[in-house]
């Protein structure tokens, strides 16, 4: 799969690691351009490429978001129709700046960065487990020391397909519904928000949705 990442601090570029290590090609990009990711896709080899924010969107079969929450809407939004987008991150007022519709519980921040991207299919993902546990804590499937991720999302096939990558680089995929209802379950200040649980605990938190 062609992966686009528009954002590689320590998430976005952890997951660039973990997929062309399962045998992806990825385009990395951030908001300084494609020269300060030189040393990232030498690292990583020939299936990683530099690329503008707006090239990584475009070259991906599925996008992964990862950039801080406040400036979710300069995110490109062309070429991403009927793509899936894996959105990780959280909203953090202090950082971000204030959302009165985040602060009135009136929407999710997963639901604004999908209307800003209204013809993609947005997952939320990768955004409640640390990044170095993403680097370090994969496990085989079957292992019961894995860790579970939890992910929200509105259509059940792009759902899966992030399942589906999640499982590929270790970790078991962890269903929490829908993007306002799930999405709810794991934002900062949930029970479920850590920095990596074992699979069975975090099916429990979620379940209890604290």
């Amino acid at each position: 799969m062609k992966i686009g990442i528009v954002g590689c601090g320590h998430i976005g570029g952890t997951l660039a690691r973990c997929f062309v290590d399962v045998g992806h090609e990825v385009a990395a990009s951030n908001s300084r351009g494609p020269a300060t990711l030189a040393g990232l896709v030498e690292e990583l080899g020939p299936r990683a490429h530099a690329m503008t924010a707006a090239e990584a969107a475009q070259f991906g079969d599925l996008v992964i978001v990862s950039v801080p929450f406040g400036r979710y809407a300069e995110v490109p939004n062309e070429g991403v129709t009927d793509k899936v987008v894996i959105d990780t991150n959280n909203y953090y007022p202090r950082r971000d700046g204030h959302f009165e519709e985040l602060d009135g519980d009136r929407t999710t921040s997963s639901e604004l960065l999908q209307a800003h991207l209204s013809g993609a299919h947005v997952v939320k993902a990768f955004n409640a487990i640390l990044w170095s546990r993403l680097r370090d804590d994969g496990r085989p499937s079957g292992d019961d020391d894995r860790l579970g991720i939890p992910i929200s999302g509105d259509d059940e096939r792009s759902k899966q397909t992030v399942a589906e990558l999640i499982d590929e680089i270790g970790f078991d995929p962890v269903d929490a519904g829908t993007l306002a209802e799930g999405g709810r379950k794991h934002q900062p200040g949930t029970a479920a928000y850590t920095d990596g649980l074992p699979t069975t605990e975090l099916r429990a938190r979620l379940a209890a949705g604290a």
